[in-house]
């Protein structure tokens, strides 16, 4: 039997799936067209501009939780904007 809230029997919800990898973030890492290097999150939700390769890829990775395939290098430059 179910239980009651005020008096109103509890109603079991219907289960909701939910596909994780499309809420976990990812990032994109390259340069910009003035030759910058860029992370930047792809939901536009974070990012920014880095002293190298490596410290972009590093950033993101750390972001990821080094999730595999979460970070993609971009051959084609990268635009950040506010």
């Amino acid at each position: 039997m179910s239980s009651l809230y005020n008096g109103v029997p509890a109603v079991p919800s219907p289960a909701v799936e939910v596909d994780a990898s499309r809420s976990l973030p990812t990032y994109i890492v390259g340069q910009d067209g003035q030759g910058r290097w860029v992370a930047l999150e792809s939901h536009g939700l974070g990012g920014g501009y880095f002293r190298s390769r490596e410290a972009a890829f590093q950033y993101a990775v750390g972001e990821t939780g080094r999730r595999a395939g979460a970070v993609r290098l971009s051959a084609e430059p990268l635009r950040i904007t506010l």
